[in-house]
């Protein structure tokens, strides 16, 4: 069970970041400019924060390759899908596969492992089965989370995958031997979160640098409204599964808060049973473009998530709008949140304590700019600059 880090811990952990951040100076530019680049992520079919990092790693090294086991360019950022080199496994040619990569489990591993990358550095974006590519060159991994489905498996029951559950269960000795060798083979690891990072030590027993991920969404574009809605309401974006525990928010609205509005965005497993017993205050807008995204982000009173996240980019992006966030103090909040002053926490997913922490929201006084000023140090520039250094000390190493 993942335990909260102390508010010391993340304060020295974000210090951390930054003089790791600075060191960029130091780096030869021109290496890192010449050296062959090369992208892994584990499948491009879906849009979440993951593949927003992937589309900051595109745009941190443009002549990069994208290698991916499946992909699907009518359901990802459109951005992404458009004028890059992406370079699907022979898994691509099964529509099933496309629609849902859950079914292609048993033989993600293996087909990882067939994947051969002539390339100085390949950079893997894994959350599960993208670091078991081969390379002539330095195997780098940017570690979303390890396997869910081997190291929280209760967790990942939760999210509503209980057939890849019982797959995963009868092939777990395999898939963690599988995992592991992948780890092993790798020449550096590192993580997205503070809690990430404990649990890549726990798992492969390697030490791994905490690089937050960059709040790459746009803020700045055009904005279009959402029909049906006025300003004022609570916003819940995401994927709709169990860990997210998206039911606690809506009880807690549906319970206690009935005079207030949550607008929950967003598709997953959970969606229609929600939907179905959502009172009238709950509203569920599904997927929404970027433009619609911006104009629910600038109305709305705050962020809202009972999500037990390893990173959690979505109050980050609230905050690009000097908007604050009732979360659960739980993961990547505690690297990016403070108390008081950009957020309001509250300590379990239950809808009494959430309903205590949105009313405690609203009678706090909130510092726009010193929100927005909170969100720029998590920025894409910092993380582009980083992750080049990164890349430049592995180049070092390679000789």
């Amino acid at each position: 069970m993942d335990t909260p880090l102390s508010q010391a811990t993340v304060a020295s952990s974000i210090r951390a970041k930054e003089v790791g951040i600075s060191r960029l100076r130091e780096v030869d530019r021109t290496k890192v400019d010449q050296a062959k680049i090369a992208i892994v992520h584990d499948y491009l079919t879906v849009i979440g924060g993951a593949e927003r990092v992937v589309l900051s790693m595109i745009h941190t090294f443009p002549k990069a390759p994208i290698y991916t086991s499946l992909y699907e360019p009518k359901t990802i950022i459109p951005e992404l899908a458009s004028g890059h080199d992406i370079r699907a496994s022979v898994l691509n040619r099964v529509g099933l596969f496309r629609r849902n990569h859950r079914t292609a489990m048993p033989i993600l591993g293996p087909t990882f492992s067939r994947i051969k990358i002539d390339a100085d550095v390949v950079l893997c974006s894994s959350s599960g089965w993208a670091h078991g590519v081969q390379t002539s060159g330095r195997k780098l991994v940017y570690c979303h989370n390890p396997a869910r489905w081997l190291y929280q498996r209760t967790e990942y029951l939760q999210q509503g995958n209980r057939l890849w559950w019982l797959m995963a269960t009868g092939m777990h000795p395999y898939l963690r031997r599988w995992d592991r060798a992948a780890a092993a083979s790798c020449d550096r690891y590192v993580a997205n979160s503070s809690i990430v990072a404990e649990r890549i030590r726990n798992a492969y027993s390697i030490d791994a640098e905490v690089l937050p991920p960059p709040t790459s969404f746009e803020s700045t574009g055009p904005l279009r409204a959402v029909s049906g809605l006025e300003a004022g309401f609570f916003l819940s974006p995401g994927r709709l599964m169990g860990h997210k525990n998206t039911a606690a928010l809506v009880e807690a609205f549906a319970a206690h808060l009935p005079d207030l509005q949550l607008v929950i965005v967003g598709v997953g497993p959970e969606g229609e049973r929600l939907a179905a017993g959502a009172p009238p205050n709950v509203h569920f807008t599904g997927q929404v473009d970027d433009d619609e995204l911006r104009w629910l982000y600038a109305n709305c009173t705050a962020l809202i998530s009972a999500s037990r996240e390893d990173f959690g980019l979505t109050p980050l992006e609230a905050a690009c709008f000097g908007k604050p966030s009732v979360l659960l103090r739980y993961g990547g909040f505690l690297d990016t949140m403070v108390d008081g002053e950009t957020a309001v926490f509250f300590d379990q997913p239950e809808p009494a304590a959430i309903a205590i922490a949105v009313i405690r929201a609203r009678t706090e006084s909130w510092d726009q700019a010193a929100i927005r000023e909170n969100a720029q140090r998590f920025s894409t520039p910092r993380f582009q600059e980083r992750l080049r250094a990164i890349v430049a000390e592995e180049l070092r190493e390679q000789g």
